[in-house]
């Protein structure tokens, strides 16, 4: 006889009552953490652009490597928004 494994409710079940409170612990510090450090990397990634706008953007990897900080500059902005924002 093999043994009768759980039903897939009773392993949703058990995974909703141990995985949750550790999310819900977790979850506000990690989203902290994440605006913070995209919070100050929206305001670095800017120098970044300096030296690559001053030595000319005429290769296609220099092109590249601007499109490029400029896309992360944006998304950096856009999750680091909601940092130390007093509402």
């Amino acid at each position: 006889m093999s043994p009768q494994s759980p039903s897939r409710t009773e392993l949703s079940g058990a995974l909703d009552s141990d995985l949750l409170p550790s999310l819900s612990r977790y979850g506000a510090g990690l989203k902290t953490g994440i605006t913070s450090v995209a919070f100050w990397t929206a305001i670095i990634l800017p120098f970044l652009h300096v030296p690559l706008l001053l030595s000319g953007l005429q290769r296609s990897s220099v092109q590249l490597a601007f499109v490029t900080l400029v896309a992360l500059n944006v998304v950096a902005v856009l999750l680091g928004q909601p940092h130390r924002r007093s509402d």
